[in-house]
């Protein structure tokens, strides 16, 4: 089992990795800044999408990400 610093640095490395550095701390600040219920939001996140339109989405981004 990972320990919570072990998942912090792993989660940052993959918005920075997704977002660029600057971008992923500014995520970060929007974050703390901001009052945020994670559960409502993830309930929300791909409301009406089945699993398999969010894989096809993702690997069209990973496609695209590629290309670049």
């Amino acid at each position: 089992m990972k320990t919570d610093t072990e998942i912090r640095l792993a989660g940052f490395k993959a918005l920075a990795q997704a977002l660029g550095t600057l971008d992923a701390e500014r995520f970060v600040t929007l974050l703390l800044r901001e009052p945020f219920d994670y559960t409502d939001w993830r309930k929300s996140l791909w409301e009406n999408q089945d699993v398999e339109s969010i894989s096809t989405s993702a690997m069209e981004a990973r496609r695209e990400e590629s290309a670049q």
